[in-house]
């Protein structure tokens, strides 16, 4: 009988919004989920693995990791780490009255793991910790302001990353066009079209170098899109719906509900 899987919760239950140091005595953590909250981690230092969803990634800092609270994830850490944890909690995202915010954890929330160019975003770590250490109530513009400066700097590394198309091969290729924000279509001619191949190829090759059909990765990515907005963004199912290229939201209510096993207002509210 398997052990029910951990749910950790890093925060206060007053907290919407958390910076800290990472934790320099970490080195192997058993699987685990985080309770109702979005969790950036950026490495400076350190390496070894970190597995989230079933996939290892390197640690080469430095490395930046987006964790959504419905992720598995654990570490397997080999030198001391040295970064940065940020934690935002769904109250935070609610309560704040700053579009961009909102935006731009969205945006990020739809990238696991990105490598920026350079540590200039750590001054602003530095700033955002003392910051968040005072009296929250008093200094609040200045903490999103301080944040929406970093989700913004984090964000630079994505669309860094959104360049590197070139010489990759056609299943990267197709996996960086499903990553690329309001881009999600439910057809795979279409990506066929886009990668100069047959709907058929790529079907092949999605078999072969990720082992499902070019419709299920297709799928795949939609229900991460989706869940991403219903947690992180206050659209409604409609506008949601349109968003991801769906006829109606009565379509995408029944595709969400095949794939997921329940309604998206269902899966909001569970997960609120």
């Amino acid at each position: 009988m398997k052990s029910p899987l951990e749910i950790k919760d890093k925060t206060k239950q007053t907290e919407g919004l958390k910076i800290a140091p990472f934790r320099q005595h970490i080195r192997k953590t058993v699987p685990h989920k985080h309770n109702n909250y979005f969790e950036i981690i950026y490495l400076t230092a350190g390496s070894g693995e970190h597995t989230i969803d079933t996939k290892a990634y390197e640690i080469k800092p430095p490395i930046i990791f987006n964790i959504r609270k419905e992720q598995v994830h654990f570490w397997d850490i080999k030198t001391k780490p040295e970064g940065f944890v940020l934690i935002i909690k769904k109250s935070f995202i609610e309560g704040t009255l700053d579009q961009d915010i909102k935006r731009l954890i969205a945006e990020l929330s739809a990238y696991t793991c990105l490598f920026p160019k350079d540590n200039t975003a750590v001054e602003i770590f530095h700033l955002l910790l003392s910051e968040n250490q005072r009296d929250q109530g008093s200094n609040k513009p200045v903490i999103e302001g301080l944040l929406k400066a970093l989700l913004g700097k984090l964000r630079e590394a994505a669309t860094a990353d959104s360049n590197k198309l070139g010489t990759n091969s056609i299943y990267q290729k197709f996996i960086e066009l499903l990553s690329k924000e309001n881009k999600l279509t439910n057809k795979v001619m279409y990506y066929a079209e886009i990668l100069n191949t047959t709907p058929q190829n790529l079907n092949a090759i999605c078999r072969k170098e990720g082992g499902s059909s070019a419709s299920e990765t297709i799928a795949e990515h939609i229900i991460r899109d989706a869940k991403r907005l219903l947690s992180y963004t206050d659209f409604t199912v409609s506008e949601i719906s349109t968003r991801l290229e769906f006829k109606d939201h009565s379509h995408f209510t029944k595709y969400f509900k095949r794939q997921v096993g329940e309604t998206p207002i269902g899966y909001r509210k569970s997960n609120s």
